[in-house]
């Protein structure tokens, strides 16, 4: 009969970076091999992590944490402002067997396709698209910091409309 060791251990370098990057894509394998764990072993690596209790919570306090707009505004500015280099690179490389995938940057691509003339077609995301969410963010975001004011300011009017009512009270 074996005993499982219970004791919880702190997170290694390597495992926090697979939480950070679990969190951001909700992808096993993806964060696994960007934490740096062997991509040929980057399932079973992450399984394995995934198994661990301390882990779990970890990627818990992380996901709760990156609902935030800043998060999505973040992606947003990714698409609008980000380079296409690397799918350039990859449209333009004669030997696709040069290029190691898992070190591109290829955030911006909507689509990618291999037709059967041969070549590739690459559809990146709508730039202006981003541009426009990333206003529509902003503008809600000043809308509610004004939110405060403005209810201070109304809070003050009351304030001044009873105290006026108190004045014709007396006057009477």
């Amino acid at each position: 009969m074996s005993i499982k060791n219970t004791e919880r251990r702190p997170l290694t370098r390597r495992e926090e970076f697979f939480c950070w990057h679990y969190a951001a894509t909700q992808n096993a394998r993806e964060a696994a091999v960007k934490a740096g764990f062997n991509p040929l072993l980057a399932e079973r690596s992450a399984v394995r992590l995934l198994k661990r209790a301390e882990v779990c919570a970890r990627i818990g306090e992380l996901t709760q944490r990156k609902g935030s707009t800043k998060d999505v505004c973040k992606g947003l500015e990714r698409l609008a402002f980000g380079s296409v280099a690397d799918a350039v690179a990859l449209l333009l490389a004669e030997d696709s067997g040069t290029l190691n995938p898992e070190k591109l940057d290829l955030f911006s691509i909507a689509e990618i396709k291999k037709p059967k003339g041969g070549g590739f077609e690459i559809k990146f995301y709508d730039r202006l698209k981003a541009l426009e969410a990333l206003a529509s963010l902003e503008s809600e975001r000043q809308a509610d910091g004004a939110a405060p004011f403005y209810a201070a300011i109304e809070k003050g009017v009351c304030a001044l409309k009873q105290a006026a009512a108190e004045d014709e009270d007396e006057l009477q």
